[in-house]
């Protein structure tokens, strides 16, 4: 199919194929990496991503999965990282949190930045696995950067959360 014949709304409905890397259940989409679309007339499209925090090792790999899935569409596309504004938890849609807690990952459970590991406090972190809000961080850093892990103090299950930012 001819890149003309695409318009932004449906490389957004394309991009919703391409998952993340690190969280195979979720799109790139509804984690709010992708931040834009944009037509270049007869040149095809440029996708705007922002990384989940600077330095995430899954950039390249996100970067290249757009490129060879929308070209593999028959599309020409380039993709942009901006910075700015830096990406927020707030950007991952209702359907990505409810994908991430059937995987096991718990969602950020509030919409602001976390400062309890500042000032002592404690959060309550449902389990993912059994509901429970019996749960304890065991570590600040989880499987990446961008998660803590916890346990369940009912089921005993380890978990990751992933930090609100």
């Amino acid at each position: 199919m001819e890149t003309s014949t695409f318009t932004t709304e449906a490389i957004w409905h394309l991009l919703e194929q391409v998952k993340d890397p690190e969280i195979p259940v979720i799109s790139v989409v509804d984690l709010g990496i992708v931040r834009d679309v944009q037509s270049l007339s007869e040149e095809g499209f440029k996708v705007v991503i922002t990384p989940t925090y600077s330095g995430c090792p899954a950039m390249n790999i996100i970067e290249k999965d757009i490129l060879t899935y929308l070209r593999g569409q028959g599309l020409q596309v380039e993709v942009e990282t901006v910075l700015f504004p830096a990406w927020t938890t707030d950007w991952i849609s209702e359907k990505g949190r409810k994908n991430m807690e059937a995987y096991g990952i718990q969602p950020p459970v509030e919409r602001t930045v976390d400062k309890s590991f500042l000032t002592g406090g404690r959060k309550t972190v449902p389990c993912p696995n059994c509901g429970s809000k019996e749960t304890q961080m065991v570590s600040q850093f989880g499987s990446t950067a961008c998660k803590s892990l916890y346990q369940c103090q009912d089921c005993r299950e380890p978990f990751d959360y992933f930090k609100c930012i």
